[in-house]
This record gives C-alpha cells, structure tokens and sequence, in this order.
C-alpha cells in the first residue's frame, strides 16, 4: 500500500485562497491522512517547516481546527492531535446517522443528470484509487463524494455541519483501509446511494445513507 502524502486539492487555485485558508487546508490534509499521529504533540516550527507557511496562518489554523475537534491545545504544552477512542467513534456515528440521512433526503430532491454523471465518475475513481492501493487517494476522493452530495443537497448549513463531521470521521476511517472488503463494501454502498438518487426515491436514498454508515460502524468496530 502506498504511503505517500498527496497534496490536499483545493476548491480554489492556491492564489485564489488566503494565506490562512491555505495553511488551514493543508494541516487539515495531514490530520484527517494521519501524517499526524493521533495523540501526537505538535511543534509549531515544525508544522510551519512541514507545510512552508508562516507563524500567523499557522497559528490560525490551529484554533480554527481545535474548534473542529482535530486539534486540542493544551495549556503549558502545546498543541496535540486529538486522540482517537471508541466512545468517539460512536458519538460521531450517531450524528453522522441523522446528518448524512437528511443530506440525501435533500439531494434526492434536487438532483439532476449531471450530478449523477458526476458521482458516477467520482466513484470510478475511487474504484481505480482503491484497485492501486492508494489510501490517501482514496480518502481525498471519498471526502470529494460526500462533499457533492451535501452540495446537491443545497443547504449551506448542513454542508458546514458535514465537512466538520467527516474530517473527524475520515481519521477512524484511515485505520480501517487495509482491508480490501471494506473498501469494495464502500464503492457498492456508493453505487447504491447514486441509485437511489438517480431515482428520486427519498426514502430509498436515506436507507442507503443508513447503511452505509453502518457499515463504516461495523469495519470500525471489527478493526
């Protein structure tokens, strides 16, 4: 399996994207790829040194992500990457379970043709990343597919909500890649949500949004 660290893609061009922004994403990118171990102190010179950007972009990327709950700051130590445990997997899980629910309860609603072109092609390349045992390729794009969905879903709030929801939760998926199972399991489930949406059947959408969480529950548990 590959190790390497693929840079974060943007929303935007790198010019287009503030200083701060820029460093945000590019922390952000390490802690949900594990290049920051969780549990791990971080030095500030050292991250400034790992991302090639100054004190104060760093620095704001620090309290923005410890508001997120990637990073916590500690008094008189430092800063450390939140630690990972069970309890935390499955509080996430729960309100993964009514947020993503909702989400495509919304996009089924309000999809068109060419989202669904769009997922489909989305989802071919994760099947391509996985077939190469790329994992941060396959956790870039999976965070690009729940992303277009809550952009289908057309609810800005919600969107914010997700991004927030699946930073925290793509740090317990990275320990799970290795098993090929899970990953196959990932790509059908998607298959199934594109479905379902292509349809504009709701409940059918929702009830795949369910599985699939499920099934992200039970690789985490069985990990």
């Amino acid at each position: 399996m590959s190790d390497a660290i693929a840079e974060a893609p943007d929303a935007a061009s790198p010019r287009a994207l503030s200083l701060n922004e820029q460093a945000y994403q590019a922390f952000k990118h390490k802690l949900i790829t594990l290049r920051y171990k969780p549990g791990e102190y971080l030095n500030t010179a050292q991250v400034m040194n790992d991302l090639a950007m100054g004190r104060t972009p760093v620095n704001q990327a620090v309290h923005r992500l410890a508001t997120e709950g990637l990073l916590q700051i500690i008094p008189r130590k430092g800063v450390m990457v939140s630690p990972l445990s069970i309890d935390d997997a499955l509080e996430l899980i729960e309100v993964r379970m009514v947020n993503e629910t909702l989400c495509l309860q919304l996009a089924s609603r309000k999809v068109t043709s060419s989202h669904i072109v769009s997922l489909r092609q989305l989802n071919q390349q994760i099947a391509a990343a996985s077939e190469a045992r790329n994992r941060v390729e396959v956790m870039l794009l999976d965070r690009e597919f729940h992303q277009r969905l809550a952009d289908i879903a057309g609810n800005s709030r919600l969107s914010d909500i997700l991004s927030v929801i699946h930073a925290q939760a793509q740090r317990f998926w990275a320990t799970t890649l290795s098993s090929e199972s899970h990953m196959q399991e990932v790509i059908t489930e998607h298959d199934a949500i594109i479905e379902a949406l292509e349809n504009g059947d709701t409940e059918r959408a929702a009830e795949a949004a369910r599985v699939h969480i499920f099934s992200f529950k039970q690789a985490l548990l069985n990990y």
